[in-house]
């Protein structure tokens, strides 16, 4: 318009969507249909061309629409808006967080090929990578936060599949110790280990965390931004979704094996996310506002032993504070910490608490508090989950837009 620039916020309620195309309609309708019709043959044919990666697009050439498992209006303009927040040339959503993850390892990873990833992550994602990755013969070496450059590098070394490293996965902030991971770092590791023989290694990073808002992977050499859309982007817990944002070949790949897997969202959870991103900037400054006050006190009050959040890190915390000055641009609103004792009284609290609802997820209006050794990371190995530091006695709290004061009244009643 003009030549301004506008900020991704302001295109949410029209990026993508022209009113004339739907009998004026000011947003845009949900498209709940099957099939589309074309208008000859030929044009069914260079539809399916492009959609199936039979060739590229021309130059001038427009998408067109074939069937709702392949596109979808609703499915389109989504992940065009999308792609704004990331900086993204493309977009591509799932039927879930999961299905999106997923689709990358089965997209990018073979038999006999090496796998580098972040821990701890969602416990779906570890249990997918330990058990199902596994028993295709698909190797993976893990990392922790506190492992240098170096030690990793030699890690993949040691197991003598260096050579077919081609994925390196990274959830970041962690979920749910919020430990931060050097996206510098793993761009460098990854680069390290390309060669003539293994011309491309991925970079991708799950930033649910964060949302599309407080942390943009794109810009630290990840080559696939990652979300659990159910979360931050739907917003409302009556979604469940999963997106990613990348290149136009990289997303060109996903979307392709989307297309055979059957994975996509659907046209009315399209909708949903629509609605939803166009009051995304206020939702996340509320939840982000709400969190640092909660945080604050958490970190004061004589029952809880340590606060686990971004926006508590200072100069005394060393490596994890200055990746968190380089890549975060807010705390995000996800906090963790321990309480004093162990499950027992992580459930008192759990179960005296009156406004914050008890659930898994998170990234909602409302604020949720779970128990992420007995809940969301259920299925990880004891020792494991040890050796990642989610203990009995820890809670993980995800922050709403309530008001602040009603969640500390809530929370220090709990406590007490």
């Amino acid at each position: 318009m003009n030549g301004h620039k506008f900020h991704p916020e302001s295109l949410m309620m029209s990026y993508g969507y022209k009113p004339e195309w739907s009998e004026g309609a000011i947003k845009c309708p949900i498209f709940q249909t099957s099939t589309f019709v074309f208008s000859k043959a030929e044009e069914g044919k260079a539809f399916f061309e492009v959609a199936y990666g039979l060739r590229d697009k021309g130059e001038k050439e427009k998408t067109g629409l074939i069937y709702s498992r392949i596109n979808n209006p609703d499915l389109e303009i989504l992940e065009n808006r999308l792609s704004l927040w990331d900086k993204a040339e493309e977009a591509a959503v799932f039927e879930s967080g999961m299905s999106a993850i997923t689709t990358v390892f089965l997209e990018l990873l073979r038999p006999g090929d090496l796998l580098l990833f972040s821990s701890p992550v969602y416990g779906g994602t570890d249990h997918f990578i330990r058990h199902f990755l596994n028993q295709m013969d698909i190797q993976a070496v893990e990392f922790t936060p506190q492992d240098t450059e170096e030690a990793i590098r030699q890690r993949i070394e040691d197991s003598g599949r260096g050579h077919k490293l081609k994925l390196v996965y990274v959830e970041t902030p962690a979920n749910p110790t919020n430990t931060l991971i050097d996206l510098r770092m793993c761009r460098a590791l990854a680069d390290y280990f390309q060669g003539p023989d293994n011309p491309e290694v991925v970079l991708a990073v799950d930033n649910t965390y964060m949302g599309p808002l407080w942390q943009h992977p794109l810009d630290h050499g990840a080559n696939l931004s990652i979300y659990s859309a159910t979360k931050y982007i739907g917003g409302h817990s009556d979604v469940i979704a999963g997106a990613i944002c990348g290149s136009s070949v990289m997303i060109k790949r996903l979307k392709v094996l989307r297309t055979f897997l059957g994975n996509m969202c659907g046209p009315w959870t399209g909708w949903l996310l629509l609605r939803s991103l166009e009051t995304l900037v206020v939702r996340m400054e509320r939840q982000t506002h709400n969190a640092q006050k909660v945080a604050a006190f958490l970190n004061k009050h004589p029952k809880v032993t340590k606060v686990y959040y971004p926006g508590l890190l200072s100069e005394k915390d060393g490596k994890q504070y200055e990746i968190y000055q380089r890549q975060c641009l807010s705390p995000g609103a996800m906090i963790s910490f321990d309480i004093n004792g162990g499950e027992a009284e992580a459930f008192d609290f759990l179960n005296k608490l009156k406004m914050v609802k008890m659930a898994v997820s998170l990234g909602s209006t409302e604020s949720l508090a779970e128990h992420p050794a007995s809940m969301t990371h259920a299925g990880v190995d004891p020792r494991h989950r040890a050796e990642m530091g989610i203990s009995d006695k820890m809670i993980r709290l995800s922050v709403g837009v309530e008001h602040s004061d009603d969640l500390i009244w809530d929370i220090q009643q709990a406590l007490g």
